[in-house]
């Protein structure tokens, strides 16, 4: 079994930040792709931001500039650091990881239950 857990979510006023975490834990062999997704209220969930094992980060253009993910393999944690929140960042977070916990079975993704991320004007 493998668990994603995110912390850190809040009420911020417009302007300030935040930091998620995103811990994962269990039966991992390897954590391939990690990211970042948010689900604003009547809305699609759409990607933040993500990360590969050691690749390229890649960012909505909506979040460029202002927001830095990163992880630390070591521990098996993803982070989200939201500075210059604006209340469009308003949303659910959740982070998705794809990871691989047998040698016989390919990789898959799996899902936090989400953080809420409100941003005051």
């Amino acid at each position: 079994q493998v668990q994603l857990v995110e912390s850190g979510g809040g009420l911020v006023q417009a302007g300030g930040s935040l930091r998620l975490s995103c811990a994962a834990s269990g039966s991992i062999l390897s954590i391939n792709t990690m990211g970042w997704y948010r689900q604003a209220p009547g809305k699609q969930r759409e990607l933040v931001a993500n990360i590969p094992s050691g690749g390229i980060t890649n960012y909505a253009d909506s979040v460029k500039g202002r927001f830095t993910i990163s992880r630390d393999n070591a521990k098996n944690t993803l982070y989200l650091q939201m500075n210059g929140l604006k209340p469009e960042d308003t949303a659910v977070y959740y982070c998705a990881a794809e990871i691989k916990t047998s040698v016989i079975y390919k990789p898959r993704t799996y899902w936090g239950q989400g953080t809420q991320v409100t941003v005051s004007s």
